[in-house]
């Protein structure tokens, strides 16, 4: 059944591949319409995202977020699939890093890199990072049930030389590049919601008290990688701008937690500035009254 629904689809995203950008975002304005006002796909979960963060605006306000979000939704899933088709000099043009110095000096100084970023603007354009930078580079990402589209989305985000690994596999491949020296940067996407018997640290995210992920963190304080956070704005619709910004030089000196709560602080920051482009349809807040009593109190 995998392969079926496989050989269905994959026509479709590779016409959609080859598209214009022009033909391409009049479509997505038609999936729009569908996704929102005809199937409502997982709008309850946006709408009581959006009211418990967002506490104090009234319902109008956060109802202009949530029609700008699927806009925004709608853009990016097609964008994804656009990276089939998409030419260098396109991608050099619609997703321009602004400070990549920051992770060449890096590189300069002997440091491996891990980029933590979240589920806002473009993480799908982030690839197009490795031709510009000369280490190595790696993606955590969790594995589609479809083994079928596992793989396409493992060559989508391979298409400019970076190598997915999964989440378990993580730990050991950065160990064992730092055994033998070899330059690395590894990019996780760090803002879901941990599994609540994983949970190892509680902080407000966006008022709320939820347990956040701590793996990042932990990683580059026993392998002394940088962590970095990426900040991606868009600027229109398929403009991306990124930024880089170093959470920690010396990621062993400072305190637990630190560097995972500075970087939840520069997703709530981005998420102020313009709220339509985070990610609402996860259930980020579902554990949020599962505080241990340590941590409530705190």
């Amino acid at each position: 059944m995998q392969l079926v629904v496989f050989i269905l689809v994959y026509p479709l995203l590779w016409l959609v591949s080859r598209l214009p950008f022009k033909l391409l975002y009049f479509i997505s304005d038609g999936l729009y319409v569908l996704l929102y006002h005809v199937i409502g796909y997982r709008k309850k979960v946006v709408r009581d995202n959006l009211a418990l963060v967002f506490p104090e605006k009234d319902e109008k306000e956060r109802i202009q977020i949530e029609k700008k979000f699927y806009r925004h939704l709608c853009d990016m899933f097609l964008e994804m699939a656009k990276t089939l088709g998409i030419t260098n000099q396109q991608m050099k043009k619609r997703y321009v890093f602004t400070n990549v110095e920051v992770i060449q000096k890096l590189e300069k100084d002997g440091k491996n890199v891990m980029i933590m970023l979240p589920h806002y603007a473009s993480w799908e354009w982030v690839f197009s990072l490795n031709p510009l930078i000369n280490s190595k580079a790696y993606a955590i990402y969790q594995p589609i049930q479809n083994k079928y589209f596992d793989k396409l989305v493992r060559d989508i985000r391979s298409k400019y030389g970076t190598t997915l690994i999964k989440t378990y596999e993580s730990r050991k491949i950065i160990a064992d590049a730092k055994k033998v020296s070899k330059l690395i940067t590894v990019g996780i996407i760090s803002d879901q919601s941990p599994m609540l018997n994983r949970a190892r640290h509680w902080a407000e995210f966006m008022g709320v008290l939820v347990p956040i992920h701590v793996g990042a963190e932990e990683i580059c304080k026993m392998t002394d990688m940088i962590p970095v956070y990426l900040k991606v704005e868009k600027k229109g619709r398929g403009f991306y701008q990124a930024t880089f910004k170093t959470l920690a030089e010396n990621p062993k000196e400072v305190e637990d937690y630190k560097i995972s709560e500075a970087f939840m602080k520069e997703v709530e920051a981005a998420i102020h500035a313009a709220p339509e482009y985070y990610f609402w349809t996860h259930k980020r807040w579902k554990h949020r009254n599962k505080a241990p009593k340590e941590f409530q109190s705190s």
